[in-house]
């Protein structure tokens, strides 16, 4: 609702209490003022979010791809304060793998990372 002047703002309200609160009538009551734009992320390796994209064809061809649940991502940690710029860190476990940041592998950067560089 940021980018709505106060008189629209204003304007929404009213309807909602013309339709006696109504979510699902002030929606009904607002919807051709509305511009709908579907998203879709897209990933590095192809992955398409399908809970925000659906493809259509006429034809039928019985293939199947298996794909991860989650795709490959990479996470990168730095900062910058006064001295400088800290960082980049990536979060990789032993065998150099990316992993999924948790409480207990934050701390440990901070720890070790931040304090020696």
């Amino acid at each position: 609702m940021n980018r709505l002047t106060p008189e629209q703002r204003l304007q929404i309200v009213q309807v909602h209490f013309e339709n006696n609160g109504s979510v699902r009538n002030t929606y009904r009551a607002l919807r051709p003022f509305y511009r709908i734009q579907p998203e879709a992320h897209i990933w590095l390796n192809g992955y398409v979010n399908k809970q925000n994209c659906r493809i259509w064809s006429a034809d039928n061809p019985q293939v199947y791809v298996k794909t991860p649940l989650h795709p490959e991502r990479l996470t990168v940690w730095c900062a910058l304060w006064a001295g400088g710029i800290i960082g980049p860190y990536f979060f990789k476990n032993d065998d150099f793998q990316n992993v999924t940041v948790n409480a207990d592998r934050y701390r440990a950067m901070i720890l070790t990372f931040s304090f020696l560089n």
